[in-house]
């Protein structure tokens, strides 16, 4: 546990710092969204760190699951107010390689962690452990959702896809903010196999 918590850290501290860098540089609302969604995954992962260093980590399970859920609001509630204000003033962002190089990165990476931390979450019976393995999770719809965004204007020159890239990804932070919060923790895998049995 303690090797995923520090990769994940390390990789989603100089994620954070790439991202922000350029969608600042482009102008992405979508890129630096996503840069913020790094620095909530830090946060995550310190957040499951600390619990783990108490003597009854189950005690504070409850406090680390809401924090966790607190992170995706505040995510949600900035990348919409920023994609907004790039509609309303038809402000599309520049083509970015570096963004386009960090999200593509990201969408090979974040899946295996949310794996590892998804077993390692089920083996200790962890809901917290499990809503940090929900937030990689979401950092790979997040990847895919900016990845496009970045693609369709660089490739078309469609100015809005970005912003409506960042407006899916803060639709997925409250949904996912809320079942942290809530405590309704499931694995997107049984979701998916729960489906297939349907």
């Amino acid at each position: 546990m303690r090797f995923i918590v520090a990769f994940t850290i390390t990789y989603n501290v100089l994620e954070a710092i790439i991202a922000i860098t350029a969608g600042v540089l482009a102008s992405s609302a979508a890129l630096i969204g996503f840069g913020l969604d790094s620095v909530v995954e830090v946060l995550s992962a310190v957040a499951i760190a600390w619990q783990f260093t108490r003597k009854d980590p189950e005690r504070w399970e409850k406090v680390t699951v809401r924090a966790i859920g607190l992170a995706f609001f505040a995510l949600a509630a900035y990348v919409t107010i920023d994609a907004i204000v790039s509609l309303v003033s038809q402000e599309g962002p520049e083509h970015s390689p570096l963004g386009i190089g960090i999200t593509a990165l990201s969408l090979l990476v974040m899946p295996l962690l949310a794996w590892f931390e998804i077993r390692t979450g089920r083996e200790l019976g962890s809901k917290s452990v499990l809503a940090d393995a929900r937030q990689l999770l979401l950092c790979v719809y997040l990847s895919g959702a900016v990845f496009i965004g970045l693609i369709l204007n660089s490739l078309f020159g469609w100015w809005w896809a970005d912003s409506v890239a960042a407006l899916i990804v803060a639709a997925l932070a409250v949904r996912e903010g809320i079942e942290a919060w809530t405590g309704d923790v499931e694995s997107p895998f049984e979701v998916l196999s729960e489906m297939k049995e349907d």
